[in-house]
């Protein structure tokens, strides 16, 4: 695939440059803080876009997103989950493409968090629309222990849900599995306001 291919190079591309920034930020002398800071704040820029390509190129999201709305989408990503999959979609319309590519992408990324670190038995995901809003629930059965300080999986997918507008909350006690609630607007009020 060359989209694949196109997105490896460029991965390689930025690790490249990150450990030129991390070259550049070890020989600053003394005294110039002020400097380091910045290039450490520029290679945190860099981290972060390598992380948001990683997922694109993990998730491009596929034909069946696009041609058959998030239902079908979510059945292909609960049939290729290691740990079993209880999919309860209650949403018949199709949504705008945005909510569709983030819930998406929030379930997908929910899955493989369970898959790596929850040692669950199983999992559900509850989708539903309602009153205008896109309710999705992912939970675990696992040893719980999430949080949105804790590794940057979390912390990813609540800034993709802010960007769309919507809330995220995760409830997670240790020993309980784990519970990941996000609301999608079905409208985007920002392309209202101007």
């Amino acid at each position: 695939m060359t989209r694949g291919a196109g997105s490896s190079a460029i991965q390689q591309r930025l690790v490249s440059l990150a450990l030129e920034l991390r070259g550049a930020r070890a020989s600053v002398p003394p005294g110039l803080g002020d400097l380091e800071a910045e290039l450490a704040e520029i290679g945190g820029g860099i981290t972060d876009v390598l992380d948001d390509l990683r997922e694109m190129a993990r998730g491009i999201h596929p034909a069946i997103l696009a041609e058959g709305g998030l239902g079908p989408a979510l059945n292909t990503l609960a049939r290729r989950s290691p740990v079993p999959v209880e999919l309860t979609v209650r949403a018949e319309e199709r949504m705008p493409e945005p909510v569709e590519v983030g819930a998406y992408f929030v379930v997908s990324e929910a899955l493989t968090n369970v898959a790596k670190h929850a040692r669950a038995a199983s999992v559900a995901v509850d989708v539903e629309a309602v009153d205008g809003v896109l309710h999705l629930s992912v939970r675990d059965d696992g040893v719980g222990g999430a949080d949105f300080g804790r590794g940057s999986g979390l912390v990813g997918l609540k800034d993709r849900v802010e960007a769309l507008g919507g809330r995220i909350s995760v409830e997670s006690a240790r020993g309980q599995g784990t519970t990941l609630r996000v609301k999608l607007p079905l409208s985007d009020e920002r392309d209202a306001s101007g």
